[in-house]
């Protein structure tokens, strides 16, 4: 278990993970319509990759690869009725034989499918522990943007953590550090759609590391970028190397006319 967290967060104490397992309930999502021709150029700056097994096997090269956290988690759509009504997609013998480092699992605090997502999370952990791996538990709210605030993050991480999730992946919000302040477990934060700026990602991802959070877990502000080299590059300055969101930029900026140059 150690080991596999040990991979997973760097011995900074920080992490910059990347997921693309959006396609699990969104289909092809912009900009990860060719899952390998995403991850590839990204690859070098993650820490690990937060994916499922299927783009694991078809778009990852297995001798090229980063620490996996598989998502294990779906059974729901974007055109079906209910996102919140997951349920355990993949074994644990199967994580396994993928030689993840982790597992990841939604769970829908608040929702009419509270209940089976946390029992969800409480079977996984259970497996987890068993063969000694990290389960990532992520405070999912479906469509309910609204549920984003410090008070419900805070209630749905400490849930999370009370019920043996390694790691817990939440959203940013006002006053982060009641968030983490409240969870005794690694809290990486999510990005959810993209946002108007690149200034304003950095400025969210520096404001969560100062309050507490270990690092990212994000998509679509990094592959739907129009440069997303330099995003991730930017991103991980801020992540491990303590910079500014003004750096930040700036890092950004330079990269970005270095890629625009290239393609």
């Amino acid at each position: 278990m150690a080991n596999r967290l040990a991979q997973l967060i760097q011995p900074d104490g920080h992490a910059l993970f990347l997921p693309v397992d959006h396609g699990y309930f969104q289909g092809p999502t912009r900009k990860l319509e060719e899952p390998r021709k995403t991850i590839e150029p990204l690859l070098p700056y993650a820490d690990a990759l937060f994916i499922t097994r299927g783009v694991l096997r078809s778009s990852v090269d297995p001798g090229n690869s980063k620490p996996i956290i598989l998502r294990v988690s779906g059974g729901t759509s974007v055109v079906g009725k209910d996102l919140a009504n997951e349920g355990i997609t993949t074994s644990m013998e199967e994580a396994i034989r993928l030689n993840a480092s982790a597992v990841g699992i939604s769970v829908f605090v608040g929702s009419d499918y509270e209940k089976e997502s946390l029992l969800n999370l409480a079977k996984l952990v259970d497996e987890g522990e068993r063969y000694g791996i990290p389960v990532m538990a992520v405070t999912a709210v479906g469509k309910e943007l609204e549920k984003r605030d410090a008070r419900y993050l805070a209630l749905a991480c400490r849930i999370a953590a009370e019920l043996g999730a390694r790691v817990v992946k939440t959203y940013w919000c006002e006053g982060f550090e009641k968030v983490t302040g409240g969870c005794p477990v690694p809290v990486v934060m999510a990005g959810g759609p993209q946002v108007d700026t690149e200034f304003a990602v950095f400025e969210f991802v520096h404001d969560g590391i100062k309050k507490g959070s270990i690092g990212v877990n994000l998509g679509r502000n990094v592959w739907q970028n129009d440069f997303p080299v330099a995003m991730i590059k930017a991103i991980r300055a801020v992540v491990h190397q303590k910079a500014t969101p003004k750096e930040a930029q700036e890092l950004y900026d330079s990269e970005k006319e270095q890629e625009g140059r290239k393609s």
